[in-house]
């Protein structure tokens, strides 16, 4: 740390240093240090952190990081900060929804808390883990830098082995929201920029070696008779690691390589997850002392021509997009918002969600495994991304990365998204070209998709990314921002795909209440009759082998001030109260009880 007579002299060279950044912008922390974590043993460092907003940046240029804890009336020279004394905020928390003055707030805030520490077991490492963080988040322990994470909704860990002491340390966390052009979504977006420290942020001990990373699947050969285990370890690398699938008779060794890598095959055939039956199937790795466990679902998902199959059986996608948002808690989520957004999924007859525009808590995934949804999980390459900058992409692929390593175990999620509504350019094919083909080095098991663009003046689907995905997501507001039904009847004559097409959006806004009007646009009476006349046309095109319309719960956005809107999208089924349904809502429900239930009409569009 800095000693006091330094300060100064430091304050001084700050006003003149524009670079201040640059030593911590590494971009260290990112998908190559994830470490599986189911059933790991960890300690949860929810509370109140100390807190202060710093728009300037003067912590980074006047590195308050290295300032001592020490009481106010032994410094002998003054400060702008302490980040042991203070403002303390929860964590986890977007500040957005504490205060009135931050509401708006974009740049950069400092949270410090104490981590103590008894006997340090020379024999094992340390590490903190991060659920989430918007956007760029730099890590310092005891005034040391550890590194920086880019992205706003994907996990990120930190080693702390060597660093710590015994007694107390401190961990402070200097997390920045700006929105820039070079991010990964950039300036332009239409959801609302919350920041902070949002998810949980956890303490955890391994042994030195460890299960680093673990993917366990179904074999996508059409037979539903193999499973592959993949594992990579981290440390030392014994010879072996091993499985174990009780309910299935499985103990097996897998062997490894030099590396640290390894892959088993095994002959055998799991009962197969589905949503009306979601089998999931408890399981086990170790390796020395380590051991991690989970409980994965076996299925196949697969198209073929213009059909979605699951388990071989074609299926057509009932479903909802959900943003991530809540009228009290931001972008914070827990277990019962979570429950009743399944719960209301349940209601409408869902048996998929589009989970948008970003990856969602990664709890999120695990009750879709047990309640029996399929979900498509998405990156927020929205827009107009930079997509000639290469920084621009290696943000991308990282948060991707970062995605498809936390959920690939997940049987629920058979979509990655890698877009949605870009200009179809070079730069922006070649971009998104390469996230898709990440997508299936990564993980050969689901499908990919982007919400793609028409070309509404020839009324057809017309982008050259779609030869590169599996699904084509199809965003259209027939009755909203575009005016006649007939063009997406159109559409459905023109385009002739050769693969499935999932109408990703669609919906209008409709505002109840005494602030709603009674009739026209943003009326309620407005909305279920775009409702109506959506779900009249779709029955018709036989390419769309699914839906998710825009969108669940009405949701917080900057973009939006209308008398009307008031900083709300209101397309929501139901309002921001995540409790009164709209008339739409009831007449999405019955066309998907009718496709459930196997209404000839209903299903012509499957």
């Amino acid at each position: 740390m800095l000693e006091r007579s330094h300060l100064a002299d430091n304050a001084l060279q700050a006003l003149h240093d524009e670079d201040y950044d640059v030593p911590f912008n590494t971009q260290s922390l990112n998908h190559a240090g994830l470490i599986f974590m189911g059933g790991r043993a960890v300690e949860n460092l929810a509370g109140d952190w100390t807190f202060c907003v710093d728009l300037l940046d003067t912590g980074l240029r006047q590195k308050w990081f290295s300032m001592l804890p020490e009481a106010p009336e032994n410094r002998t020279e003054p400060w702008d900060y302490d980040p042991y004394l203070g403002e303390t905020v929860p964590v986890p928390s977007n500040w957005a929804m504490l205060k009135e003055k931050w509401y708006f707030f974009e740049g950069s805030a400092w949270y410090t808390r104490p981590l103590d520490v008894g006997d340090i077991d020379e024999i094992r490492r340390q590490f903190l883990r991060f659920g989430a963080a918007s956007y760029d988040c730099k890590i310092f322990l005891n005034g040391e830098f550890l590194g920086n994470h880019y992205g706003a909704s994907t996990p990120f860990c930190v080693e702390l082995t060597g660093r710590l002491k015994r007694g107390r340390n401190w961990i402070m966390a200097c997390v920045n929201n700006t929105r820039t052009r070079d991010r990964v979504p950039m300036r332009n977006t239409d959801w609302f920029n919350y920041g902070g420290l949002y998810r949980d942020v956890s303490f955890f001990e391994t042994p030195k070696s460890l299960i680093k990373d673990f993917f366990l699947y179904l074999v996508p050969d059409g037979t539903g008779a193999r499973i592959r285990a993949e594992v990579e370890i981290d440390g030392s690398a014994q010879e072996t690691a091993k499985l174990m699938i009780p309910e299935l008779g499985i103990e097996r060794e897998i062997t490894l390589d030099e590396a640290g890598m390894g892959r088993i095959e095994i002959e055998v055939s799991p009962e197969l997850w589905c949503p009306e039956n979601p089998r999931l199937y408890d399981v086990a790795v170790s390796y020395g002392e380590d051991r991690v466990t989970d409980r994965v679902g076996f299925r196949q998902i697969e198209r073929r021509g213009t059909d979605i199959l699951l388990n071989g059986e074609p299926v057509f996608l009932r479903g909802i997009s959900v943003h991530e948002d809540d009228a009290e808690l931001g972008k914070v989520t827990n277990e019962s918002d979570l429950r009743r957004r399944f719960e209301h999924a349940r209601e409408l007859g869902c048996n998929y969600l589009r989970l948008a525009h970003y990856p969602h808590h990664e709890r999120a995934a695990e009750l879709a495994d047990e309640l029996g949804f399929m979900l498509w999980e998405e990156i927020p390459v929205y827009w107009a991304i930079d997509f000639a900058n290469p920084a621009t992409y290696r943000d991308a692929a990282n948060q991707l990365q970062e995605l498809v390593k936390r959920d690939r175990n997940r049987a629920s999620v058979i979509i990655w998204s890698v877009g949605n509504e870009n200009p179809d350019t070079d730069a922006r094919l070649k971009f998104m070209q390469g996230l898709a083909d990440t997508c299936k080095k990564l993980d050969p098991t689901r499908l990919t998709s982007a919400a793609c663009l028409v070309n509404h003046a020839q009324n057809r689907i017309e982008d050259r990314l779609a030869e590169h995905i599996d699904i084509i997501g199809l965003n259209e507001y027939y009755g909203w921002y575009e005016e006649n039904f007939d063009d997406l009847a159109a559409i459905g004559e023109n385009s002739n795909p050769d693969r499935p097409v999932v109408i990703s959006e669609t919906g209008a806004d409709g505002v109840i209440g005494p602030k709603g009007p009674e009739k026209g646009l943003f009326s309620e009476d407005y909305m279920a009759d775009v409702y109506r006349k959506q779900i009249a046309t779709l029955r018709r095109l036989n390419y769309v082998k699914g839906m998710s319309p825009w969108i669940l719960y009405d949701f917080r956005v900057e973009r939006r001030q209308n008398i009307f809107q008031n900083g709300y999208n209101h397309k929501g089924l139901i309002a921001a109260d995540k409790k009164t349904k709209k008339k739409a809502f009831h007449i999405l429900a019955d066309y998907y009880h009718q496709i459930a239930t196997g209404d000839e009409d209903a299903r012509k569009a499957s």
